[in-house]
């Protein structure tokens, strides 16, 4: 037997009628593909941020219906981040800093170290990275766990 291309060996057992393949074996890798492609239809349709890279997610002791939610984000120069709320707190860490620059307002620098702080529906962010160096942030969200991360505002 010859080494198969990705997505041929299904293919390959259903096309040629091989019998080492039983039907419900070939249900089940139909069901599992279906559900890898289901969630990667979905995960393109959430409401997240491309730049957040998250570290953990884990629901919130004595508080069922919420969870804590750990990340990374790092926005290059010229990037813009939405204006956005949360349905929970975002607290966090600046670990890099740069200067930011909101519409209609001077350009000012978001320091290395600088704590961040968002409460429960509250509109924030809506700036552009304009310094010379990315912007990275460590972000801690307690957050409900039936709604989106995130809630673009316009």
């Amino acid at each position: 037997m010859q080494p198969l291309q990705s997505g041929a060996l299904l293919r390959e057992a259903t096309l040629s009628g091989d019998s080492t393949m039983s039907s419900a074996s070939r249900r089940k890798l139909l069901l599992a593909a279906s559900l890898c492609l289901l969630t990667f239809r979905a995960a393109a349709v959430s409401n997240d941020m491309p730049n957040r890279h998250e570290l953990k997610r884990a629901d919130l002791s004595g508080a069922p219906a919420m969870e804590v939610i750990t990340s990374i984000s790092e926005y290059q120069v010229g990037e813009v981040i939405p204006r956005h709320l949360h349905h929970g707190v975002e607290t966090g860490y600046v670990l890099q800093g740069s200067t930011i620059q909101m519409p209609g307002q001077a350009p000012t620098r978001l320091e290395t170290g600088s704590p961040i702080m968002n409460l429960r529906d509250v509109a924030h962010a809506g700036f552009k990275v304009v310094g010379h160096e990315p912007l990275k942030l460590l972000t801690v969200h307690v957050v409900d766990k039936d709604k989106p991360l995130y809630d673009w505002v316009k």
